[in-house]
């Protein structure tokens, strides 16, 4: 199903891109989360990764501390529990953008994350970690951004420590902003059979072409300071187009697809009231944020071209206009959901 004409899109984000150029407590206990019983802490998944901390910030909400044995380091996690707890429910992997949920730039904080889950039969699992990484495994460690094994660590690791902690059904989602709209269709990828649906709000998945490599650049190299070629290895060579999920695009069949876009033009959340009265951050979201949707959106009309050529369904969201800003990933959020939730049950 698609709610927008991607000929018109790519126009209207070619001339957006232009624009924008011009312009606690550690709980000790022995059962999975019920109602009223919190995870047991010691619980390990194959190869030494364990749940090592869990704390109690709400009704529905935990702050979890896993070890992950391929970074050698400690990885903080919030989640949010079901509703109904009686019965053992599916995941959802929801994945902060470029700063990890490590800056205030997160789900949690800009979003109305909490409230919308209160409601849902579903766990909500999101990192708190993992600034700049791609959510990916490096090729080498960054003298930066230190040693990044996120795929080894989301794929492998920390899924068996989070069905058996929470008791669930072992059905995931997985959804991401951004960079992660890349990450995970990524991860879907090379993790076959993980998950069942997958969110990609306003990525980027070109990631061996000229434009995928740049915006990678800039993320990664001028945000982050990192080195891109510890990421993938050089620019243009096969690390780079075995993590392009345009040309790996195959391995997406089998999975439902939600990819979401705007153009770039102002919408409904350019407003002062918006941006706290701030001129500045208004403007640094029109311009700045205008532009990045912009060039987002060519990468999304190239993914929506492959998946259509490949006759791999999927649902998109195109709307006419909106930046690369939080407003619009809540919308799409609230919008995707019945479409995640399907094939997992919740």
């Amino acid at each position: 199903m698609s709610t927008g004409k991607p000929l018109r899109f790519v126009r209207i984000a070619l001339a957006a891109t232009v624009s924008s150029v011009l312009a606690a407590t550690t709980l000790l206990v022995s059962s999975p989360a019920t109602a009223d019983a919190l995870p047991q802490i010691g619980i390990e998944s194959p190869g030494g990764s364990k749940l090592v901390a869990v704390t109690e910030t709400g009704s529905q909400k935990l702050d979890l501390l896993v070890y992950s044995a391929s970074m050698n380091k400690n990885i903080p996690l919030s989640v949010l529990l079901p509703k109904d707890r009686s019965a053992p429910r599916p995941t959802l992997y929801l994945l902060n953008g470029a700063g990890g949920g490590e800056d205030a730039a997160n789900w949690e904080a800009r979003t109305d994350v909490d409230g919308f889950f209160a409601t849902k039969n579903v766990n909500v699992v999101t990192p708190n970690s993992g600034a700049f990484s791609y959510y990916t495994d490096w090729q080498k460690d960054d003298p930066e951004l230190g040693r990044n094994k996120w795929s080894t660590f989301l794929g492998n690791e920390l899924p068996p420590i989070i069905n058996q902690a929470l008791g669930t059904s072992g059905l995931n989602s997985i959804a991401g902003i951004s960079s992660s709209a890349t990450s995970v269709l990524n991860l879907a990828i090379e993790h076959p059979g993980l998950y069942k649906s997958v969110g990609s709000y306003s990525g980027c998945a070109s990631t061996s072409s000229k434009l995928g490599q740049f915006y990678i650049q800039i993320t990664v190299g001028a945000r982050g300071r990192g080195d891109v070629e510890n990421m993938w290895g050089p620019v243009n060579g096969p690390g780079w187009a075995a993590n392009d999920p345009i040309i790996n695009a195959e391995k997406l069949r089998g999975l439902t697809l939600y990819i979401s876009n705007a153009t770039g033009l102002p919408g409904q959340y350019e407003t002062l009231d918006r941006a706290d009265g701030d001129v500045a951050q208004l403007a640094d979201q029109v311009i700045l944020g205008g532009g990045i949707e912009a060039a987002t959106g060519i990468c999304t009309a190239l993914l929506y071209d492959r998946l259509n050529t490949l006759k791999i369904p999927a649902t998109y969201d195109f709307p006419p206009a909106g930046t690369h800003s939080w407003g619009y990933w809540e919308d799409q959020l609230h919008k995707s959901w019945p479409t995640l939730a399907a094939p997992i049950g919740a």
